[in-house]
């Protein structure tokens, strides 16, 4: 099973029945966690009751895509799972970020934290993390494997190494905030539909998943502007869809 779901969707905060940031990504048995914001640790744990991750990334330090991971941390800690140390690939200040909850924890005990931006192996996937332009440090994802890549922006503004980030993905997942007013800030950091679309495009992206709305956004109108920069599929990153990734692994269900 090769396959992405998505945990949230919202930025800043969750609307009602929604979550922030968050996908859970199958492949061939490999679970892999990317970003985990407010609420999406319910949602992964109806997914995965026994929370049996093998690896964790976190873009950057904002609780609506980082808070939850303190939720995954005390299950470790407290529940039966043990085990060996969760690997998780986020920049430095994630873990600064959330020693701040629980200063007398050490989350190390829990994690192996691997330094993003940066080049690793996680499982199956050659991953390279980008730095992006952001309020902090924000590492663009890049996970590829048997031929198929996955892309994540995080978030970011419009710069010409999303190009690079999502280059010929097979999904291409880009924040589209539509944060009012975002196009006349003079410091971007957050983009638009139409952004995500021009960017995915030019990165010759074969499908293209918005992300990250402004809670109160109507999401059909993202949609509709994604398309007038992106000639590809669209799709809208609801809670609990999942797309099918790549080509099936030879004899698998």
């Amino acid at each position: 099973m090769r396959q992405v779901t998505v945990l949230g969707s919202c930025g800043a905060f969750p609307e009602p029945g929604r979550a922030c940031s968050g996908f859970a990504i199958e492949w061939d048995g490999f679970r892999l966690v990317l970003d985990l914001g407010y609420a999406t640790f319910p949602r992964l744990l109806a997914r995965w009751p026994d929370a049996a991750v093998d690896a964790v990334v976190i873009t950057h330090e904002h609780p609506d895509h980082c808070v939850d991971l303190h939720a995954l941390f005390r299950m470790r800690l407290y529940g039966p799972s043990g085990g060996p140390r969760l690997p998780l690939y986020c920049p430095p200040g994630v873990l600064d970020r959330l020693a701040g909850l629980e200063p007398d924890v050490d989350l190390r005990t829990v994690f192996d934290p691997r330094p993003l931006p940066g080049h690793h192996q996680a499982g199956p996937f050659a991953l390279t993390g980008t730095l992006l332009p952001h309020w902090v440090d924000n590492a663009g994802i890049r996970l590829e494997a048997d031929g198929t890549a996955i892309a994540y922006s995080g978030d970011a503004g419009p710069t010409p190494l999303l190009a690079g980030l999502g280059r010929d993905a097979d999904l291409f997942i880009v924040e589209a905030t539509d944060r009012p007013g975002e196009r006349e800030r003079p410091d971007r950091n957050l983009m638009t539909a139409a952004e995500a679309g021009l960017w995915a495009r030019r990165a010759h992206a074969r499908r293209l998943m918005l992300t990250h709305f402004w809670p109160g956004n109507d999401r059909t109108a993202a949609l509709q502007a994604a398309g007038t920069t992106f000639p590809g599929e669209i799709l809208i990153a609801d809670e609990d869809l999942t797309i099918p990734l790549g080509r099936p692994a030879r004899g698998s269900a």
